[in-house]
């Protein structure tokens, strides 16, 4: 049965960031601990990963852990000791790409896909639901059709269906993931391993086989920012029930404005479809008006979604360069003029392409109008040169200030006893708690005021994570009751409620693997599978491998190998694609960056191009450390 539920999953950098992001509206975070997580410089101790547990549960958000690198054997043990850690730091679930976790005793998580696992077909997605994961992030790069096929492919004959979960927003790695060896190839830096060096968003030369220049010094690998804000519907409708934003190195006006974004299109999408309930408790409301467009991105696509689309690279640049705001109308020696049809303020940030096509930016100390007076005044600007806004210093000061609220929706019952009084509050989720107050009972000589008194004071729920939806007195007449008695009342009916709310808490349980153990959809596992320890290898072997290759971080590939698989194809984006184009072959092209080359090859029955190439001499090997 496919869950009811939609989630809001976004990336916390730090405990911080993690408790805005569920006062933003996440219904689930996901954070690095102290090691072994796929952004080696986002890690957590195991005090802030508990601090983050405890505000998450206040509203019935989860807390997702990531210990999804490849593992050597000497830190399967150390991973197993931190997996346990977690679980004691309140955690809700395991992020892992490493199939060796799965052989040793873990605590009872879940455990939930990385997209490191590469996940494609019906098939993987079966087979990783049927050793265990609960919930599983599907590849970038899948449309909506092939979506929908493998959620059906879940639901077949299946009980409890892992939940689907897929990226809406961030940064697009070009390669699929947990395909990608370019960096270990060249830096000894492994994105398996959590220390990608970004190749992608280097410039290269393309050249055809002849050798004749198609594209000079552009980033041809570095993909536009995924935003799906006009797809969720269809995405629902696909199968998908997390949703997902991308960013753990993200700085935190982004983590708001993005959660803040996506939270609010959720929320109309559930106000008009009842069968659909938010995952967690609470309702956000903000002091500021979310504006994806003005946080850190390359552009926005929303890449293969909708099939292939013929814009979705970000070539100029992997810089945000902002908004468009106008073209320089004139210039003195220490400020110039612009026709920008926006306001702008000290302390934007302005960028535009120079004479060699690349992007600088400047500072604004002082506007006046269309008058800039810029931080530096630079040497190449000339009228006409257009100019964008990648920093607007007002709409980022919103956001370093208490920027949103979450409440939680309560009825209170305020009620006479033999003794006295009571107060029963029962919020969104079911969920009561009543306390009791001796007094004795004394009829109010005004009755309207003593009830209007009594209403504002049981609704004082400001400083709590509670909002009242309902406020009703059960009572046979109007009654005299000090003010500090109706607020200690209250003030004791909260304290219970939420002790109330953590009682009835409960981590969503481990999904048990099916017995006996299925096999896997492949019965060869090439450098491509990952396989970096015993473990790794040994669960492959259960479930049915007979030939097993080392990952490519064993560095036993010494030959030219696929360094990169991607769906996004240089012949398509310069209309040479043979599919397009009669009498176009799909020849090999050349990739250069200063002295690194790499050759494409193209497989167009799957349409994937192969980024090929051989292990740099000399390269450093990054040897990360092992959590204690």
């Amino acid at each position: 049965m496919r869950p009811s539920a939609l989630e809001l999953l976004v990336p916390a950098k730090n405990a911080d960031f993690g408790i805005e992001a569920i006062n933003h509206g996440a219904d689930a975070v996901y954070i690095g601990g102290p090691a072994f997580g796929a952004r080696a410089n986002a890690g957590n101790d195991v005090a802030d990963i508990a601090r983050l547990a405890a505000h998450a549960h206040r509203y019935f958000a989860k807390v997702f852990v990531t210990l999804n690198t490849i593992l050597r054997d000497d830190e399967l043990e150390p991973a197993r000791r931190l997996a346990w850690q977690m679980y004691e730091a309140g955690a809700d679930a395991l992020i892992v790409q490493d199939m060796g976790l799965l052989q040793l005793d873990l605590p009872p998580l879940q455990l939930h896909a990385s997209t490191q696992t590469d996940i494609r077909t019906p098939a993987k997605a079966r087979f990783l639901q049927d050793v265990g994961f609960s919930q599983m992030v599907l590849a970038r790069e899948l449309t909506l059709k092939e979506i929908t096929k493998i959620d059906e492919g879940l639901r077949v004959g299946a009980g409890a269906t892992a939940t689907l979960e897929f990226f809406i927003h961030g940064a697009l790695c070009v390669a699929y993931s947990g395909q990608c060896y370019i960096s270990h190839a060249h830096t000894g830096r492994s994105a398996n391993r959590g220390e990608c060096s970004q190749a992608c968003r280097l410039p290269y030369t393309l050249a055809d086989e002849a050798g004749r220049i198609v594209a000079h010094d552009k980033h041809l690998l570095s993909m536009k920012d995924n935003d799906q804000s006009a797809n969720l519907r269809q995405l629902v409708a696909a199968g998908i029930r997390s949703f997902k934003i991308e960013g753990r190195l993200k700085d935190l006006s982004y983590v708001k404005n993005i959660t803040a974004h996506y939270r609010r299109l959720l929320d109309e999408f559930l106000e008009q479809s009842p069968e659909y309930r938010c995952a967690s408790s609470g309702r956000c409301t903000y002091t500021f008006t979310p504006r994806p467009e003005k946080t850190f991105n390359r552009g926005a696509t929303d890449y293969f979604v909708n099939e292939r689309q013929a814009d979705i690279g970000a070539f100029d640049t992997p810089k945000f360069s902002g908004e468009l705001i106008g073209a320089v109308t004139r210039l003195a020696p220490d400020w110039f003029e612009v026709d920008a049809a926006v306001a702008l303020h000290n302390g934007d940030g302005l960028s535009y392409f120079d004479s060699h096509r690349e992007l600088v930016g400047l500072r604004i100390n002082r506007a006046e109008g269309q008058r800039l007076f810029p931080n530096d005044m630079p040497d190449d600007l000339a009228v006409g040169t257009p100019l964008y806004r990648n920093r607007d210093q007002e709409f980022e000061r919103l956001l370093t200030k208490k920027s949103a609220e979450r409440r939680i929706g309560v009825r209170l019952c305020f009620s006479e006893t033999a003794a006295g009084f009571a107060l029963r509050l029962t919020d969104e989720d079911g969920i009561g708690a009543e306390v009791a107050l001796p007094h004795a009972r004394e009829a109010a000589q005004n009755a309207g005021r003593a009830m209007t008194g009594l209403r504002e004071n049981l609704g004082k729920l400001g400083s709590t994570p509670f909002a009242a939806t309902e406020i009703a007195l059960a009572l046979s007449q109007p009654w005299f009751l000090p003010a500090s008695a109706v607020n200690g009342l209250r003030r004791d009916a909260v304290t219970a409620l939420e002790a109330a709310r953590a009682a009835a808490y409960r981590r969503p349980p481990r999904a048990a693997p099916v017995e006996p153990p299925v096999a896997y959809p492949e019965n060869e596992l090439s450098y491509l599978g990952n396989v970096l320890n015993s473990q790794a290898r040994a669960f492959y072997e259960k479930h049915g491998v007979t030939l097993i290759a080392d990952a490519y971080e064993s560095d036993t590939e010494k030959g030219e190998v696929s360094l990169m698989i991607t769906r996004h194809c240089l012949r398509y984006s310069f209309n040479l694609c043979p599919k397009e184009v009669k009498g176009i072959r799909p020849d090999p092209m050349t990739l250069v960056n200063g002295k690194e080359k790499l050759t494409l090859r193209f497989d167009c029955k799957k349409c994937e191009m192969h980024v090929a190439g051989k292990m740099k001499k000399g390269r450093q090997i990054s040897i990360l450390p092992v959590a204690p």
